[in-house]
């Protein structure tokens, strides 16, 4: 992307390419307000369930790692194993905390742009040395931002820890009175459930982050008009691309073509390895149009969907190579096979006239010299 053109510029959204080359290089829509809400909330949570069961086995941790006996001083052989068993004893109460911190990190940090490991984001960019591109990052739109979002969260977490405090006010003054373990019981469950309901003030902060750092880097991905067609040019020289567009663009045509089967007058067939559908307005002083044509599988589907439309069909196998081989998509048949076309049409409309009491002689059209095709298109004498 060019680092030149200005942000009025870019006008154009991000195409896939754009995109997958900046998750490539490690660059997705990111919001720390989330992590940090989802990895505080969370921890809080867990102290304030688990809390006494973590603080009583922190206690008989300190408790047991003061109490020792004193023949350990004099082997160095068991100090290892003592103190690896202690360090064993420490963790497990914390184990549940740290689990879950780690979990919540990860999900936290994939809520805006899903996980993503790009090995191209570790590596160390000399740009980011510069010292403008420093002053721009301190004083720029994103730094303000930053700083609003600070000062925010700053106050709307300690307006939900003044108030807190303030409902449990009494509560505290008396706790001087009560015995030591029960207050400190009782101190620690406010105190952690002061700081559960604060945390729940950072949800508040991340639901406006998440959306601002999306709509920020589809900003900061949109691309110029001549960005776009450099890179439509760079996509459509390579082979593979080439090839879908052309597969995409037949399936389109076999479409479009197919849907104008149903508008056609008679459906000359081969009867298995081609198939062509003419459309003719008697009104009219235009000569037959080919609407539809196509061999084996193609021949099929348009000989299917005749007979789902009561479309007629005609075995002629020498004017359907004809026509095929002569006539594309939407142009009229050639002046030479006018008459035999026309014995074909002739007899539909007269077999549609007669349905009821009459029989309609079968003709036998003869297509002239020049125009006889074998099944691989050559031509025959």
């Amino acid at each position: 992307m060019s680092e030149d053109a200005s942000d009025d510029d870019k006008t154009e959204e991000p195409t896939a390419r754009r995109l997958e080359k900046a998750r490539e290089d490690g660059q997705i829509p990111r919001s720390t307000e989330a992590t940090a809400a989802a990895v505080t909330i969370s921890a809080l949570a867990l102290l304030y369930l688990l809390g006494p069961w973590i603080g009583a086995g922190l206690a008989d941790f300190a408790t047991d790692a003061l109490t020792f006996d004193r023949r350990l001083l004099f082997s160095e052989r068991l100090l290892p194993g003592v103190f690896l068993s202690r360090l064993g004893e420490a963790l497990l109460p914390v184990v549940p905390l740290l689990a879950l911190t780690l979990v919540m990190a990860l999900l936290g940090g994939s809520m805006t742009g899903g996980v993503l490991f790009a090995p191209k984001a570790a590596l160390p960019k000399f740009s980011k040395l510069n010292p403008l591109n420093g002053f721009k990052r301190m004083f720029g739109l994103k730094a303000l931002v930053e700083l609003g979002k600070a000062l925010a969260k700053f106050s709307l977490v300690a307006g939900v820890v003044y108030l807190m405090l303030d409902a449990h006010i009494v509560e505290l003054v008396g706790l001087g009175l009560m015995p030591y373990e029960t207050a400190l019981g009782r101190a620690g469950a406010i105190i952690a459930l002061s700081a559960l309901v604060a945390s729940l003030a950072l949800a508040l902060i991340a639901a406006v982050d998440i959306p601002y750092q999306r709509y920020d880097f589809f900003k900061r991905m949109r691309m110029t008009r001549q960005e776009v067609r450099d890179e439509m040019k760079d996509m459509e020289g390579r082979p593979e691309v080439r090839a879908a567009i052309r597969r995409k663009q037949r399936e389109l045509a076999s479409a479009r073509m197919l849907g104008n089967v149903k508008d056609a007058d008679v459906v000359i067939t081969n009867p298995s390895h081609f198939a062509v559908a003419l459309s003719y307005d008697l009104d009219g002083d235009r000569p037959p149009v080919v609407v539809a044509k196509g061999t084996d599988e193609l021949a099929l589907q348009i000989r299917q969907l005749a007979l789902h439309h009561g479309v007629a069909q005609f075995e002629a196998p020498p004017l359907a190579r004809a026509v095929y081989y002569t006539t594309e998509l939407e142009e009229t048949i050639p002046e030479a096979l006018f008459f035999p076309v026309a014995q074909v049409i002739a007899y539909v409309f007269k077999l549609e006239a007669s349905m009821r009491d009459g029989k309609v002689r079968r003709p036998r059209p003869k297509v002239p010299e020049g125009y006889r095709f074998s099944v691989d298109g050559e031509q025959e004498d």
